[in-house]
């Protein structure tokens, strides 16, 4: 899936992107982790992996966040 950078703090290695259709999902350190990336600037076109979680109040948790490369 396919989103934007939106947030992203360098000392937490959290942040958040925007889906296309507007929607804020917030990822955390491992989600980072698992892309490889050093850094990452809003407005960057990103990958993400989503895992979604049942009885959760936040149904979507992202797993995965890389550049996207064409």
């Amino acid at each position: 899936m396919q989103a934007t950078a939106y947030t992203y703090d360098s000392e937490t290695r959290a942040g958040s992107v925007l889906l296309d259709d507007g929607t804020p999902v917030p990822f955390d350190a491992a989600a980072f982790d698992a892309g490889g990336l050093r850094l990452l600037r809003p407005g960057q076109r990103v990958r993400i992996e989503v895992q979604d979680t049942e009885g959760a109040a936040d149904a979507r948790r992202i797993t995965l966040v890389t550049l996207q490369t064409f």
